[in-house]
């Protein structure tokens, strides 16, 4: 049995494109105020005008903490209230070890790691004190299994893991959930790079979601009723074996 949305606020970050943009079109859909936000207000601006009156666009750097902690009072002010908190930005790095540039490596890690635990850390007061809500990550397979052609990545998604697993068992006693989506192989921005004839034999061989598919998924999370967590949601392509 599901439980409706509808009126509900939420918020999304990196919600200019892939997954983001996708789950802010599903919940519009469903009835909810969303509040987008990227770092890219020009994406943000065409998005809000394709999604309609309730998609709010918000600009915000996640990379810098003095924006991350006006973050919250921007959302009230926005949409005068917050209900779903959607912690989804993120960046991707593959490869050997070996060859790998820590520098690029710094930055995925502050955005996987440190701004999405900033951003959380940011709304939690306004969830704590309303008692109810709802805390989603973006996670990934490779935060549950390894994957070997991607240390830094697959690293980054364990520690949201963990941060997932702990911080829900702190926030139950507040009525706020906290769980976690787990893809497989998505095309989002982060595939920008790959030859198209990659990429149309990925899809072909069927190795590849659309980011709507994971969308689904989180608004079956959401419309749980609210005795029940999703702690983890793990949605895969049928030719991916992991």
């Amino acid at each position: 049995m599901s439980e409706s949305i509808n009126g509900k606020v939420a918020a999304i970050t990196g919600a200019a494109s892939g997954i983001g943009f996708a789950c802010a079109r599903a919940l519009v859909e469903q009835g909810v105020k969303v509040v987008l936000i990227d770092r890219a207000e020009d994406r943000l601006a065409t998005c809000c005008a394709e999604l309609g009156p309730n998609a709010l666009p918000l600009a915000v750097d996640l990379l810098k903490p003095v924006e991350v902690s006006a973050m919250l009072p921007g959302i009230l002010e926005l949409a005068g209230g917050l209900d779903i908190f959607h912690a989804n930005a993120g960046a991707y790095i593959g490869g050997e070890v070996a060859n790998g540039n820590p520098d690029d490596w710094d930055r995925m890690l502050n955005l996987n790691i440190n701004a999405a635990f900033r951003s959380v850390h940011a709304v939690l007061p306004h969830l704590v004190a309303q008692k109810t809500g709802d805390i989603i990550f973006t996670s990934s397979i490779a935060g549950i299994v390894p994957v070997v052609w991607e240390p830094i990545y697959t690293a980054s998604k364990f520690a949201v893991q963990a941060f997932v697993h702990t911080t829900r068992r702190q926030l139950a006693k507040h009525g706020v959930r906290v769980g976690a989506v787990a893809p497989g192989p998505v095309v989002t921005a982060l595939l920008d790079d790959w030859p198209q004839a990659k990429m149309d034999e990925a899809l072909a061989s069927g190795s590849l979601m659309q980011p709507e598919e994971v969308a689904d998924a989180i608004v079956f999370m959401l419309t749980r009723p609210r005795n029940v967590t999703i702690r983890d949601l793990v949605i895969l392509p049928n030719s991916v074996d992991l």
